[in-house]
């Protein structure tokens, strides 16, 4: 498994400062040994160049400003959306956070190319990081992962999985449906790890990212998986991020080992569905968005979190999901930076990203956090503790579509 990491030169701590907002593409790997997700063994498919082709009807509007943005870095966005998109080149990769683009490219995702992103990298970490400065309590026990009941909606309804592309191949993370203070009721946003969306220091914005709610609802097995219609994959269709947001903190000191960055591990995306509009949200769709807690309770005041992913390296195979229960402990990794959320959980890479929820002082659900790193040896999992850099990205997103 690939752990999911936190940033080491970052410092929130408490800081009054502005919240940095960074604006994101697509993409995921996980930290520290991240559980993340991963690049399929077999590297790039060229079904997704074949997929783009003839992809010009319209659908797809690219705004002026960043067709001109794109301009200056050498990219002609129609041969980006033929293809152009699989060049890795550092000078292509686009970094910055004004530089996001996601054309649709319908049938890319199709159920082969689904199964496909599940083989996470692995990056070990020692298990027992209790020696390191800072805030963090003893390694807690592992919990076995427990299978979601299925249907995964009626007891999950607003989680899913994010599927994007890096060089490597195609990867995947896991994401949760939130709340849309624009929208209310209405919402198109979708919570993930940073590391989903954004290489970090050392890279860009992952592409072609796609959220699909609840996949494989019914929980076939991977063999009853290879004459699935994408129907029974995505029963609630397949969603592109059409804007996406992550940390500055992430952009400048994420990596996929040592924990740089995880405590800025978080990100969120505003998604369209790949066929075009129906007149319904995503929330409308699914039926749920959870409520996100930028204040959650200290530790001591919390009795339990359960953590939902769809893990992807042994001995999972990323096409089920799973979650795990557990009252949480803290985790500093460096001294200066935030104390983090962790609890004891066999879940691997693939999980990163999920969401992670908690009754709030309303005694109602909500999302707190999300997977961002754990060991190999697969014993927890770490997440950030919500501030207010993740409240700035959160509304900076909503506010993106406020007027659409």
């Amino acid at each position: 498994m690939r752990p999911m990491r936190p940033t080491d030169t970052a410092r929130r701590g408490r800081s009054t400062r502005r919240p940095a907002l960074a604006v994101a593409a697509l993409a995921a790997l996980l930290t520290f040994t991240a559980t993340a997700c991963g690049p399929d063994e077999d590297g790039p498919d060229d079904r997704a160049s074949d997929a783009a082709a003839g992809q010009s009807d319209g659908k797809v509007t690219i705004p002026d400003d960043l067709k001109e943005r794109l301009k200056e870095h050498g990219i002609d966005v129609d041969k980006w959306r033929n293809g152009e998109w699989k060049n890795w080149d550092r000078a292509t990769w686009l970094r910055e956070a004004k530089d996001y683009v996601n054309p649709i490219i319908e049938g890319l995702w199709d159920p082969d190319r689904m199964r496909e992103a599940d083989k996470p990298p692995e990056n070990p970490v020692d298990n027992d990081i209790s020696g390191d400065e800072g805030v963090t309590d003893p390694t807690p026990a592992p919990v076995e992962a427990a299978n979601l009941p299925t249907p995964y909606h009626d007891g999950s309804p607003a989680s899913g999985k994010l599927l994007f592309d890096g060089p490597e191949g195609p990867m995947v993370c896991s994401a949760t449906v939130v709340q849309d203070p624009a929208h209310p009721g209405k919402s198109n946003m979708v919570w993930t790890a940073g590391h989903c969306v954004h290489a970090g220091k050392k890279g860009g914005w992952y592409r072609n990212i796609a959220f699909v709610p609840s996949y494989n609802d019914s929980g076939l097995s991977t063999a009853e998986l290879e004459n699935a219609s994408k129907e029974q994959i995505a029963p609630y269709g397949v969603w592109w991020g059409q804007w996406a947001q992550t940390s500055e903190q992430w952009i400048a000191d994420g990596a996929s080992t040592g924990g740089q960055g995880a405590p800025y591990d978080f990100a969120v995306l505003q998604v369209t569905p790949e066929k075009g509009s129906t007149g319904k949200s995503l929330e409308e769709t699914v039926g749920s968005a959870l409520p996100v807690d930028f204040d959650a309770p200290a530790v001591p005041e919390i009795e339990s979190m359960t953590a939902t992913g769809y893990p992807a390296a042994p001995p999972f195979d990323g096409q089920t999901a799973l979650r795990c229960t557990d009252k949480p402990g803290r985790l500093s990794v460096f001294e200066d930076d935030p104390t983090m959320y962790r609890i004891g959980c066999t879940m691997t890479g693939g999980s990163s990203g999920g969401g992670w929820v908690a009754t709030g002082r309303d005694g109602k659900p909500a999302l707190v956090s999300n997977t961002s790193i754990g060991p190999v040896t697969a014993g927890w999992l770490a997440g950030p503790r919500l501030g207010p850099e993740a409240k700035g990205i959160y509304e900076e997103a909503s506010r993106k579509y406020a007027d659409r």
